[in-house]
């Protein structure tokens, strides 16, 4: 790999490695890689993607193995909550996707009263570090245990009295006897960097990388919205749109009061705000969504 490319880790397989592919690809890049490679070059643009493990990223990216890397803000705080590095690679954008949450979860018979239930208990989890952060806050003393994969079978096995761990739908504790009770860290993906790596050409290649994630990520809620409206209602219909800046507003042919109103709402249009814009005269109302953008 060359030292002019810029390099960048994602995660090799699950959710966060297909939403991060796709990131790539609402990028207009194409990774170009053979089957079950774990190194693959961009055509587009001078990067190269290696696949790694999840929590070897905040490695990679810190050691200078790789420049750039995508990965769960949980697995990025929990590496620099460790502290096994001097310099920890540094957050660069949050990304919007693959949100998840860690949890607390106890035996559904217990009487949970706050986070005091906790005292003088062992919780099982992945995340001690994030799980004795939280456990500080409250002002409780508990013992996280350190666990890897099958954490929701730890009070079960007599191994602890609860757990901490990552929840989505809540089904795998709800098998094991297990309620979710608080929310210790609240997680998305996101993009971190290792900035000593960065030369003018990693640097300007990384600008011109950054601009196409931003246009992605602003077109990914913005949609562009179309009507027709008396003219007089242009300014209650500009405070209606969300998020949106000043709209361009056309005359139809033939003249007379109405007029075309364009604009790019930078925030969910929603069927309420619809039946608003109809309230104040507008008709032959258009939502579309938009594919690319770039300030």
């Amino acid at each position: 790999m060359s030292e002019e490319r810029l390099r960048i880790a994602i995660q090799k397989s699950g959710r966060l490695a297909e939403e991060s592919v796709e990131l790539l690809k609402n990028c207009g890049l194409t990774i170009s890689r053979g089957r079950d490679t774990l190194y693959g070059r961009v055509q587009e643009m001078p990067i190269d993607v290696l696949l790694v493990r999840d929590d070897d990223i905040p490695a990679f990216v810190a050691d200078g193995a790789c420049d750039i890397g995508v990965v769960g803000e949980n697995v990025a705080e929990e590496d620099r909550l460790a502290g096994a590095r001097e310099t920890p690679a540094e957050l660069v954008a949050r990304l919007g996707f693959s949100r998840c949450r860690l949890m607390l979860a106890a035996p559904k018979e217990w009487a949970w009263n706050g986070p005091a239930s906790l005292e003088g208990k062992r919780i099982a989890t992945s995340y001690p570090g994030l799980t004795r952060r939280f456990l500080a806050a409250a002002k409780v003393k508990a013992t996280p245990v350190m666990m890897k994969g099958s954490v929701e079978v730890a009070p079960r096995l007599k191994i602890a009295d609860a757990v901490c761990d990552i929840v989505s739908t809540g089904a795998t504790l709800d098998a094991n006897g297990l309620r979710p009770v608080a929310t210790v860290f609240e997680s998305e993906a996101v993009l971190i960097r290792n900035p000593a790596s960065f030369g003018p050409a990693k640097q300007t290649i990384f600008e011109a990388f950054m601009k196409r994630v931003e246009g992605v990520m602003a077109s990914r809620e913005a949609k562009y919205v179309m009507m027709n409206a008396p003219r007089s209602a242009v300014p209650a219909i500009t405070e209606v749109l969300p998020g949106a800046e000043a709209p361009t507003v056309l005359e139809l042919a033939g003249g007379g009061d109405r007029v075309a109103i364009h604009a790019v709402c930078r925030e969910s249009v929603f069927w309420t705000t619809l039946e608003k814009l109809k309230r104040l005269g507008a008709s032959a109302i258009l939502v579309l969504p938009i594919e690319k953008m770039m300030a």
